[in-house]
């Protein structure tokens, strides 16, 4: 869940460069979950230096888990993801229902809530190929409302008929913390690279003054107040027109930042590209 991304790799590098030994909680959870995660110990062991002891924590999460148990999130996963004695995890994949299933809630969307995991950095890379241009983004999104608070309810008419209703959450204080981190993180790439920072903001306050007016604001608000942050270019794109322009100029992009099931959906999307 956190160390594929770029941020997390060079976090554990300079962890494995100043410790004798790391563990790592590994949560394969459902479906390719259970491959991916045997494989990335494999990666990991075969990259950590002889000098570092790699030791892996099993934990348990996930549909299947909850079809044997009954509860999809185990207290035993989150005490030991809080114990202050894991140098890192990795979640493997959910295999949720479509349907309403009772009883059960995503243990991953739970997991980000109790772990305060607001920020999720997702990495865009391709090279250059066959005249395709290189493309090297960054999504992140944020993590933690928007409607995966999953406050629904649905009411039946007199007629009959169903009615259904989804709460969709944004705050300031929530909208904020993410947007630091994309200016940071642009600020960060641009010292590495070579080309200047620049931050997009995806919403789509044309329709949604409110909620996602709210975001567009703090974006902005957070860029108005950071000195620092005035060397990154803000720039601002409808959800709708950015999935059409992150697939006929991704390279356009440097660092994305949206609510989280914008972010959810292009960051799905650009791992097609």
């Amino acid at each position: 869940m956190a160390l594929p991304t770029t941020l997390a790799r060079r976090g554990l590098a300079t962890a494995a460069a100043q410790r004798s030994s790391l563990t790592l909680g590994m949560i394969p959870a459902d479906g390719i979950g259970r491959e991916v995660i045997p494989a990335a110990e494999r990666v990991l062991a075969a990259a950590m230096p002889s000098s570092v002891t790699l030791k892996f924590l099993h934990l348990d999460a996930g549909f299947e888990f909850f079809q044997r148990t009954g509860v999809a999130l185990p207290d035993a996963t989150v005490t030991a993801l809080k114990s202050g004695k894991l140098d890192g995890a990795m979640f493997g994949s959910v295999s949720s229902p479509s349907h309403k299933v009772e009883g059960y809630s995503s243990p991953i969307v739970a997991l980000r809530k109790k772990m305060g995991l607001y920020a999720n950095v997702r990495p865009v890379n391709r090279p250059a190929s066959e005249g395709k241009k290189p493309i090297d983004l960054v999504i992140v999104r944020e993590n933690t409302e928007c409607l995966y608070i999953k406050k629904e309810e649905i009411e039946t008419g007199a007629d009959g008929l169903k009615t259904a209703y989804a709460l969709r959450k944004i705050s300031e204080d929530a909208s904020r913390k993410i947007a630091r981190v994309a200016f940071e993180l642009a600020l960060k790439r641009a010292a590495t690279g070579s080309r200047p920072p620049k931050v997009t903001s995806v919403h789509k306050s044309n329709v949604l003054s409110v909620t996602d007016g709210l975001f567009r604001e703090s974006v902005i608000n957070v860029q108005k107040e950071n000195p620092a942050y005035a060397a990154v270019k803000l720039e601002e794109q409808l959800v709708d027109s950015m999935v059409y322009r992150l697939f006929r100029e991704p390279e356009h992009f440097d660092v994305v930042v949206a609510p989280n099931l914008y972010g959810d959906i292009i960051s799905d999307g650009a791992a097609a590209l």
